[in-house]
């Protein structure tokens, strides 16, 4: 009895040095990055009509057009 807990005693002290020894010796090596990681791509917004500056100015002159009297 006293053989078997000897041996199951030097087994798992032959496991701990081992996995001691071996944590770092295999490292996979990881991919290496090369340049920046480009993120999502949006497509340009689309603005609409009452956005674009030159819509409401063309809008504002015809309103004004539309406003004045006719002439004489």
């Amino acid at each position: 009895m006293l053989f078997l807990i000897a041996f199951v005693g030097a087994a798992i002290i032959a496991l701990v040095l081992w996995k001691a020894m071996n944590s770092g010796a295999v490292e996979f090596p990881q991919p290496q990055r090369r340049g920046p990681v480009a993120g999502p791509t949006r497509a340009p917004r689309v603005s609409g009509p009452d956005d674009d500056p030159d819509f409401l100015r063309q809008l504002d002159e015809k309103v004004q057009r539309r406003d004045e009297p006719p002439g004489p």
